[in-house]
């Protein structure tokens, strides 16, 4: 079990909106030790904007550090009311982060909000006080290398501050959500990574026949169900919400897709609310599953019971007639590298498959192939992994499927 933390945030403007920052801190609840410091600029923004990006910072710091449960105390009643379910948040600006800050609370066992007065906030009140002044300082720069917005805080998919064409042409920033270093030559500080990420947002397509039946799926160019429509405009809205916080309006995610047609009238949901166009990868299709193709699992290992269950333990083992895992990762890592190279740190919606994803997520992860077998993926799910362009990686999010809820 993880440590027990307690999170002070805050956020200030001067203006509301005006110039803005945050800060956040994480500690040990039994010993009070510091574990944590983070603080930022947010160009032109709200009070409140500042404040909720301080909470989602000072939530991020708490997962990374592995945290069991945490206690958030800040001095804003509104965001401790709004997270804690006793007040409706309203206003549209706020409603994006009060999400993220919700998925990174969901990677914790407990979180409790507690508000405090100022005057016990002072620590982190002085550290948004420096990002602002610190921010000011910035702006002084005759050609500032970062873009200013009213919401700032809520222009990329996590919170951070949103890249520049200066950082998408490679010049290092310092870790996602993480603190703003005077060196912007200083590595992330949580992971070492350099540069701007290509950050993907990997889809998985709607329900079929035979994902009703739990078939083997793979060539087999099936259709979405009306129940598989339904899932793939709902992935495509959360999507949509995530693509509403970037700052370039004007340039929508690019939608990269595997050809078959289950992957492709996915991606057309999602692309008709982004305003993009759907491209078509080959490398991200399904695993060819051979002589076991439209089979259940019985069915499959009652034809080639000594394959199927080497299969099932191997990546080098080869369906009859198909295609081994260790065969998919070569191509879905040459895929992924075909998308980096052509939308380097950029944010791209990658609709795809169960294998595809998982080999994704696997090398986000650095992990064995045994993830192949451990990690599940729900029907329209959604998870996030981001490359840096020095080999480093990350993954955001895994097989979120909230967006499937029925109220």
């Amino acid at each position: 079990m993880g440590p027990r933390v307690i999170i002070e945030a805050d956020g200030g403007s001067r203006g509301n909106p005006g110039p803005a920052g945050y800060g956040a801190l994480v500690r040990d609840a039994g010993t009070g030790e510091l574990l944590a410091e983070r603080k930022r600029g947010l160009g032109i923004a709200t009070n409140n904007v500042a404040e909720y990006t301080g909470l989602i910072e000072g939530l991020r710091a708490a997962v990374e550090l592995g945290a069991s449960t945490a206690e958030v105390r800040m001095d804003s009643k509104l965001v401790v009311e709004q997270m804690s379910g006793r007040w409706k948040i309203k206003n549209a600006a706020l409603q994006p982060l009060a999400r993220q800050a919700r998925d990174l609370a969901m990677q914790l066992d407990r979180v409790s909000y507690t508000w405090i007065p100022r005057a016990r906030n002072t620590h982190a009140d002085r550290l948004a006080n420096e990002a602002m002044d610190a921010d000011g300082e910035e702006s002084e720069d005759p050609e500032p290398a970062r873009q200013d917005d009213a919401t700032a805080s809520a222009d990329t998919l996590d919170g951070s501050r949103p890249e520049t064409a200066a950082t998408r042409a490679g010049a290092p920033t310092g870790a996602p959500g993480g603190e703003q270093r005077a060196d912007r030559g200083v590595p992330a500080s949580w992971t070492g990574a350099q540069g701007a990420p290509t950050r993907l947002l990997l889809v998985r397509h709607g329900q079929t026949s035979m994902s009703i039946d739990r078939r083997y799926s793979g060539r087999g160019d099936v259709e979405l169900t009306d129940h598989g429509r339904w899932q793939a405009a709902a992935v495509a809205k959360r999507v949509a919400a995530f693509a509403g916080a970037r700052q370039d309006a004007s340039s929508p995610l690019p939608v990269v897709s595997s050809p078959l047609r289950r992957a492709v009238d996915t991606a057309r949901e999602v692309a008709t609310l982004l305003g993009s166009e759907v491209r078509t990868h080959t490398g991200l299709t399904e695993t060819d599953f051979g002589e076991w193709e439209g089979l259940t699992f019985v069915e499959a290992s009652r034809r080639h019971p000594d394959v199927h269950r080497a299969w099932l333990g191997d990546t080098s083992v080869v369906p009859p007639g198909g295609e081994s895992f260790d065969a998919v990762h070569q191509r879905v890592r040459r895929a992924r590298d075909n998308i980096l190279s052509e939308y380097g740190g950029q944010d791209v919606v990658v609709v795809s498959h169960v294998t595809p994803i998982k080999t994704l997520l696997r090398m986000g992860l650095a992990a064995g192939p045994e993830l192949l077998f451990r990690l599940h993926l729900d029907l329209a799910s959604l998870s996030i992994v981001e490359f840096y362009p020095d080999g480093n990686a990350s993954v955001r999010l895994v097989n979120d499927t909230a967006h499937l809820d029925v109220p």
